[in-house]
């Protein structure tokens, strides 16, 4: 009963990680919660009035979602430098109650200000967000200069319960949420494979929608794998630690896609197209007829469940289990001898599976340390051996690959050109607001803002907009059902409100029309709370908000505007210059060139490219009119993040180069990626200037290196194999992402790279 209970909790826990990776929308709604029950205690005890009460709500809830840094001790020093800032804010606010014109021109400048801190990084933004939401607090709660005293005991109240929970009673440490980012990646991992096993049972009816959920938790796998990489640094002893994690992290994601591709391959009796793991929508070529139902199929449906319980098993369970037993069987696929009888496609899966075998072993010695080794098999010793090796290499030092481009200045710099947006939006707000109500006017000014947080071009912040109307009279809907349900009963009303703001970040990466829906009840609470609440107000509140949101619209569209497609074409600039360096210095070092930092180069092309797929969010938004536009966005997309597999796929292989001796340099790949690499170029200058004149060039196909009429008998040995179908992949898709890119195909003149190879 115990051992079934633990196993029921460590499922839920498993689920809980898997949807919420790091638990960071968790411990952040928790903290905010925390830190405004804490400050509402402490002024009950007091017995101050429900409006230091609000107050201090607002104050807490601003001083601890604002701080984003992720080291204590600059926690502590951002929320110490907040106490005066908050403390001059509220001063101004009620200085300036009564006098319409210089309070009105002072929120323009603290706006401009908050917006222009951003460029001095986390503790810029955090002090700005602060400034302004306790300003906004005290346009809410109608601060005067008689009030300060009050509110200054309420503010420092907020600080200090906002202090205690994030360092005492919800503490996060990097450690500890890189801890908790890792067991997401195992049970998303876990996922993925249970709907890779999902695909193999699936019939052709349902196969196109098991075929999505891969997609889907392929993609959130690789989420979880940048999100791993981006705290890292912060997270672990020192660097050489970081750099094995971020390998082991990264050869398991890649296995695991890779054993899906070859899962579909096993399925459409033909090679499956990477691209598929990629685009909505795209269907198997043969319509997903079912493969052969032999006993090499049971057998492979078999191992799958079990690599599923080896990734999930904590290690303490695996000592004098069968684990080990099933560990040793896994990896014995690696050896052609222990494949079974079976077509030559399902003998790739079994490959496949013994690979993704190891990459697991090799992220538990990474995460969890030494394991029992008694029950080895030859099989798994030979792994284990070949990790100890990569895990010695790995610990030296790479080379800095840090990309420092020439930072824009002026009104070109982001920052500036946000500031100046925002300010003139919110002084349209302010006057627009005003004719509206001259009680109420400052909530087109927070939703103008608001708007402009997190966005780049007038395509982001038109969608943002939208998303906020329409949370909005959603929330105006259930603030008028919960103001006739809790009436005046103050506490219960502040139970909903916490309530409320827990359910905000929670779902704030999730939704930002959730978001604001749960903003907009929460505020109908507060309304009631400090006697103001009436249906007009509600109603004002959605006026107010759209004012907001239009004024933050055309802001961004005639002030220094930056159009989508300048922004989309800017960073698929710079994800076509990642991908290409990532490439040339894959294929260098496969022909022999001296190591380079390849780790370091594939992130930074991870990240460019998820910074490319959130700024074409407007552009693929179903709300959009231009359905050609919208198909075309997503496919160029889905090529880019079919290219990036590759070249990570690449760059995986190419690490392993001085570490094992069956992978040697071949100096003729040079050419094979040559053609390759300046395709790349080419349509990279086409995208940064259409009036150049770079040609994609075709040639023999790489595909002729390989044995013709078969899926998986390798002419060179597997790794070799494996490369040159990468290079192929790679190849095909960079032509296919020349046509919708507008970019010419020209005959490539002289001696192919193919040719030099064969």
């Amino acid at each position: 009963m115990r051992r079934a209970g633990r196993s029921v909790r460590a499922e839920l826990w498993d689920r809980l990680s898997a949807s919420d990776p790091g638990l960071l929308r968790l411990t952040a709604g928790l903290r905010t919660v925390t830190a405004i029950a804490l400050a509402l205690f402490v002024l009950a005890l007091v017995r101050a009035d429900v409006t230091h009460l609000v107050a201090a709500a607002i104050t807490a809830m601003a001083a601890t979602f604002a701080i984003r840094e992720k080291q204590r001790s600059r926690q502590a020093v951002t929320l110490v430098l907040g106490l005066p800032v908050a403390l001059a804010s509220v001063s101004v606010a009620a200085l300036l109650n009564a006098q319409v014109v210089a309070g009105d021109l002072f929120f323009v400048v603290l706006i401009f200000c908050a917006v222009y801190g951003r460029r001095f990084g986390d503790r810029g933004t955090a002090l700005g967000l602060i400034g302004f939401q306790v300003y906004f607090m005290s346009l809410f709660v109608g601060a005067s200069a008689s009030a300060l005293p009050g509110l200054y005991g309420a503010i420092v109240v907020a600080f200090v319960c906002s202090a205690l929970a994030r360092f005492v009673f919800v503490p996060q440490t990097s450690a500890g949420t890189l801890d908790r980012l890792r067991r997401a990646f195992r049970a998303r991992l876990a996922q993925l494979i249970a709907a890779q096993i999902e695909l193999l049972d699936a019939g052709p009816e349902d196969v196109d929608k098991v075929l999505e959920m891969v997609r889907v938790r392929t993609a959130r796998l690789h989420e979880t794998a940048l999100m791993i990489q981006g705290r890292l640094e912060d997270g672990t002893s020192d660097a050489a630690v970081a750099r094995l994690v971020q390998r082991r992290i990264a050869e398991a994601e890649i296995a695991a896609e890779r054993l899906g591709l070859m899962l579909l391959t096993a399925r459409s009796a033909e090679r499956a197209d990477t691209l598929t793991l990629h685009l909505p929508g795209a269907h198997l070529p043969s319509g997903g007829a079912l493969p052969v139902r032999d006993e090499a199929t049971a057998a492979l449906r078999r191992d799958l469940e079990a690599l599923r319980l080896l990734v999930l098993r904590p290690v303490a369970e695996n000592r004098g289990t069968g684990v080990s037993l099933v560990r040793n069987r896994l990896l014995g696929y690696r050896e052609e001898e222990n494949l079974p009888q079976a077509s030559a496609a399902v003998q790739d899966v079994f490959r496949g599976l013994g690979e993704t075998a190891r990459a697991v072993l090799g992220l538990r010695i990474a995460l969890d340390g030494p394991q029992d080794e008694s029950d080895d098999s030859p099989a798994t010793a030979r792994s284990r051996e070949e990790l100890d090796a990569e895990d010695a290499a790995i610990g030296g030092s790479g080379e800095d690959t840090g990309h420092k481009e020439e930072e824009p200045t002026g009104l070109r710099r982001p920052t500036t050109r946000a500031a100046v947006q925002v300010a003139v939006g919110s002084a349209l707000a302010i006057a627009g607001g005003e004719l509206l109500s001259s009680q109420r006017w400052y909530w087109a000014v927070l939703t103008c803002w608001i708007v402009f947080i997190n966005t780049a071009s007038t395509g982001e912040i038109l969608v943002k907009g939208y998303r906020r109307l329409l949370g909005t009279v959603l929330g105006v809907v259930a603030g008028i059902g919960l103001a006739g349900l809790v009436g005046h009963h103050t506490w219960t009303a502040f139970a909903l409100v916490l309530l409320f703001i827990f359910a905000m970040f929670y779902t704030a990466p999730l939704s930002y029309t959730l978001m604001s829906f749960f903003v907009t009840a929460m505020l109908g609470l507060l309304y009631t709370l400090l006697n103001t609440y009436s249906m007009s107000v509600l109603v004002l509140r959605v006026e107010e908000t759209a004012l907001g949101a239009a004024c933050g619209v055309i802001a961004a569209a005639l002030i220094l505007p930056v159009d989508t497609d300048r922004r989309t074409n800017e960073l698929l600039t710079t994800v076509l210059d990642r991908l290409g360096e990532v490439t040339r210095a894959a294929v260098d070092q496969l022909s022999g060139a001296p190591p380079a930092d390849l780790l370091e180069k594939a992130r930074d092309l991870d990240q460019a490219l998820a910074d490319l797929h959130a700024s074409t969010q407007p552009l693929t938004h179903p709300i959009t009119p231009m359905r050609a536009r919208r198909d075309t966005a997503r496919y160029v997309v889905a090529l880019l993040e079919t290219c990036a597999y590759h070249a990570r796929s690449l760059a995986a292989t190419a690490e392993l180069l001085p570490l094992k001796p069956s992978i040697a340099a071949d100096p003729r790949l040079s050419g094979v990626g040559s053609r390759i690499v300046h395709n790349i170029e080419a349509i990279r200058e086409r995208v940064a200037d259409p009036r150049a004149t770079a040609e994609v060039e075709t040639g023999p196909s790489i595909a002729s290196l390989l044995e013709p009429g078969t899926l998986a008998t390798p002419r060179y040995g597997h790794v070799t194999d494996r490369v040159l179908r990468h290079l192929q992949r790679l190849d095909e898709v960079v032509m296919g992402l020349a046509r919708p890119l507008g970019v010419p195909v020209g005959q490539r003149k002289g001696q192919s790279g193919v040719k030099q190879v064969t």
